[in-house]
């Protein structure tokens, strides 16, 4: 009995929070002269989805094989393959002449009772009927069950590898992305006692306009202008953005599965710099805030990789 196991040799590392969705992990070896293949890959998803391609001989074992995939991978669309190189002596397929001479005479007297030819594909037709074509399976050996599951086992640490490589980039991206976010936060500053005086000025310069038409309540007119420069202070916004930023931060390094967090993070600080956006009344403060939402995409974007 010969059993071998082909795999990279894994660096050793630390243990990191944030991983992708994406992975890809082989393992090959060799049984009794059989060549053993497994195949796993993965994709971002909501949830936990596994689609398998099972070779015959271990096709009894796929709810095992699917529960050592769910326990190891948590989430994502999970690709599995399963397979020999030299799959044609693990299993004979053979016809069953009693059957397909049975299922030629009930086509024939079918045919004869309702003056019917006979296909002219009747032999392809017959080979396609239950049971025409059977496959007998060699008896899957515990022995060679055992190397299998060792190298589902090293083709589950590659991709797990793999994921864990993806989050270290993922992980550089985020940063950057906030560290951005938080610098335009600071360049908002100058703009915002310039916006007031502007709006201050102009409806002055509105009200001397029309002030020989009509008279109005200077100190009711005074309560009102403050009340709508009140309406357009950002302060609570910056506050509540940079709270979602850090909390990002936080939860990006403290959880090992944040991918969910993270993207319900992300669209409440969507809302905070769309509320900046409404408020900002300022050309400068309304370009800078179209450059905080690229990054914010940025990062929706990247988060739906996230484990």
């Amino acid at each position: 009995m010969l059993f071998s196991i082909k795999m990279s040799n894994f660096a050793d590392k630390n243990k990191i929070m944030v991983q992708s969705m994406t992975g890809f992990g082989k393992a090959t070896g060799e049984f009794n002269g059989k060549k053993l293949v497994v195949e796993v890959k993965s994709l971002n998803s909501k949830q936990l989805d596994i689609s398998t391609r099972i070779v015959g001989t271990y096709r009894d074992k796929e709810i095992e094989i699917r529960n050592e995939l769910s326990q190891a991978l948590e989430r994502g669309k999970i690709d599995l393959a399963l397979y020999m190189e030299n799959s044609g002596k693990e299993s004979a397929t053979q016809i069953n002449p009693a059957l397909f001479e049975s299922y030629y005479l009930q086509i024939k007297s079918l045919a004869e009772q309702h003056s019917m030819e006979i296909p002219t594909n009747w032999f392809e037709i017959i080979l396609r009927l239950p049971d025409v074509m059977k496959t007998e399976t060699s008896e899957l050996d515990e022995n060679e069950w055992k190397q299998v599951k060792e190298l589902l086992t090293t083709a589950i640490a590659q991709l797990k590898e793999y994921r864990e490589q993806e989050g270290k980039s993922l992980e550089q991206v985020f940063r950057q992305r906030i560290e951005d976010i938080r610098n335009l936060l600071k360049e908002i500053e100058p703009f915002e006692a310039e916006r007031i005086e502007k709006i201050k000025a102009r409806l002055e310069e509105n009200l001397q306009n029309i002030s020989d038409k009509f008279d109005y309540n200077t100190n009711r007119l005074e309560q009102e202008l403050i009340f709508y420069i009140e309406k357009l202070d950002v302060n609570e916004e910056k506050v509540r953005l940079r709270a979602h930023l850090d909390y990002f931060i936080q939860i990006m390094e403290s959880e090992t599965s944040p991918g969910k967090k993270l993207g319900f993070i992300a669209q409440e600080m969507g809302r905070e710099i769309n509320t900046l956006g409404s408020k900002s009344n300022h050309s400068e403060m309304q370009k800078i805030v179209v450059l905080m939402k690229d990054n914010l995409e940025q990062i929706k974007e990247q988060v739906l990789n996230v484990l």
